[in-house]
């Protein structure tokens, strides 16, 4: 999993709440289990005007223009700001895995769904919650500002603007660490793969029985 300790980025506006998983990942592209490849169907049924098609090349699909990031102005965005309960909806793991296959590192909001705001957690995809007045904030400097960025610096738990104003976010202490080192649950378990390996030694001396049939 990437690391994430500070980030700058260019921020795309996404000016409408209760944001479903189907509506980031559509349910058609949910047959893969690997953690790639989802970011050009990303709010698919946003960008694009016909209806996408599991595996289909995006290229030459008729865009809706009008939507943020087909605008020109977005290009490069690596930081989503969104408005309330952003996440809903099903429990869709893919959800974060578009997000982060197409380029965000971070997710602000007022709000988020509880299960897409801890899947983000596991895949290196920060969400920061602010409160409506600031997102509000946020929006219009970004909407009145091309190529608005924003940085977040997860040590010090604070979103600052190019102007240098602060805004702080809190953040589970175990689950910053863990953002900090990159570490998800695969790499938090093999920090201690040398404790491992010395228990299933130990274990097979006292329990030989119990592998004889692998070792057969």
């Amino acid at each position: 999993m990437k690391a994430f300790t500070s980030h700058t980025g260019v921020v795309a506006p996404l000016d409408r709440a209760n944001v479903d998983t189907d509506m980031i990942i559509p349910k058609q592209f949910l047959k893969s289990i690997k953690r790639t490849g989802f970011g050009k169907n990303l709010f698919d049924e946003l960008r694009y005007l016909d209806e996408g098609k599991p595996d289909q090349d995006c290229t030459g699909r008729p865009l809706n223009k009008e939507f943020v990031l087909n605008q020109p102005r977005y290009a490069g965005v690596s930081v989503l700001l969104a408005r309330k309960n952003f996440g809903c909806g099903s429990s869709r793991e893919h959800a974060p895995w578009a997000l982060d296959d197409y380029g965000f590192r971070c997710v602000i909001a007022p709000s988020f769904a509880d299960i897409f705001f801890n899947n983000c957690f596991k895949n290196g995809l920060l969400p920061v919650v602010l409160d409506e007045q600031t997102v509000d904030q946020l929006f219009s400097a970004c909407e009145a500002q091309e190529g608005y960025k924003l940085t977040i610096d997860l040590e010090r738990q604070v979103v600052v603007t190019p102007e240098g104003a602060k805004f702080a976010f809190e953040v589970d202490p175990f689950r910053k660490e863990c953002l900090l080192k990159g570490l998800d649950e695969i790499g938090l378990t093999l920090q201690e793969s040398a404790t491992i390996q010395t228990f299933e030694v130990s274990h097979e001396r006292k329990f030989p029985w119990l592998f004889a049939e692998l070792r057969d």
